[in-house]
């Protein structure tokens, strides 16, 4: 399942850059929760497929554009996804360019849970992982 798993968040990443927060959407769970990192200027957690979506489009208003930039692989960890990303923003919205590592929970072949981290190391250990994990390969 956890091809199916990756294959989720690639395509939810890939409607957030087109737009399609409808497809977006379709892919969170009913019960979906997302925690924002610390110090993220609306703290969370978001509860629930509106309230999740919601904070998202208020994120995207912030922004005259914006796209999410996976940099190196999905990390594939059962029914979780790590991705590090950089998002690319444009207009008067805060900061114009993030970076942060993104851990996906997965729950029936949906998000059901999305926790942003700032480092890297701290969204494997949430993931169950390490450095040596993923660099140690199959």
């Amino acid at each position: 399942m956890s091809h199916e798993n990756v294959e989720v968040v690639r395509s939810a990443l890939a409607a957030w850059n087109t737009g399609d927060m409808d497809a977006v959407r379709a892919l969170l769970d009913p019960d979906a929760i997302l925690r924002p990192p610390e110090g993220w200027p609306e703290p969370g957690p978001y509860i629930g497929q509106e309230a999740v979506m919601r904070e998202w489009e208020q994120v995207r208003e912030a922004w005259h554009a914006d796209a999410v930039e996976p940099i190196g692989e999905f990390i594939d960890a059962a029914d979780r996804v790590v991705v590090r990303v950089f998002w690319r923003t444009a207009g008067s919205g805060p900061e114009p360019n993030i970076e942060l590592t993104i851990v996906y929970t997965m729950r029936k072949g949906r998000i059901f849970l999305c926790e942003y981290f700032w480092d890297h190391a701290e969204a494997l250990e949430a993931a169950g992982l390490s450095e040596q994990d993923v660099h140690a390969g199959p």
